[in-house]
């Protein structure tokens, strides 16, 4: 099992690649869509909203067992639960509407990096306050996977960075 410590460098680490990899490119490549997908700008916007709802959640552990309780099964491993998210993706999961991001213009793409890491920090600094134990009973919701347990939910948003970096790798392959 992967240690909180293991999981938060693996997180900033892949959301950091991202981030990093999107800010080294030029403007048309940042604008580029491909066969209407997204951009690299909303790639980086999506992934900053998918963060903001674990942000709000993780500012109350009280909210979060009141709301959703406990995890009442085994806590999946990193591979077990990509494994899933991916089964979930095939069978037509997909991002519910808040979760879209709209246009993102080339004069935005500092403000939507800068964004992106300062949750990613604020959450690094959230999850120091969770234990071990507490990563692996508290659960949150996800659109299509049901209740995940925080340590799960990081696992997913670990590979989530990766992802969309993959994403924006084949749309500028061509």
């Amino acid at each position: 099992m992967t240690t909180k410590e293991e999981l938060l460098a693996r997180f900033y680490e892949n959301h950091k690649e991202l981030v990093d990899y999107v800010d080294a490119l030029d403007e048309d490549a940042y604008l580029l869509s491909v066969n209407d997908k997204w951009t690299a700008g909303q790639q980086l916007a999506h992934v900053h909203l998918c963060l903001l709802p674990i942000h709000k959640a993780l500012q109350s552990k009280e909210y979060i067992k009141e709301k959703f309780g406990a995890l009442d099964r085994p806590t999946r491993s990193y591979d077990e639960l990509i494994a899933f998210y991916k089964e979930g993706l095939n069978a037509g999961g997909k991002a519910p509407e808040r979760y879209l991001p709209e246009a993102v213009a080339a004069e935005n793409r500092t403000q939507v990096s800068g964004d992106l890491l300062q949750m990613l920090a604020t959450i690094q600094d959230q999850l120091g306050d969770y234990s071990e134990e507490e990563l692996d009973a508290l659960v949150l919701p996800h659109p299509f996977l049901g209740l995940l347990s925080l340590r799960e939910l990081f696992f997913l948003m670990t590979y989530h960075a990766t992802h969309h970096l993959r994403q924006v790798q084949v749309s500028l392959a061509g």
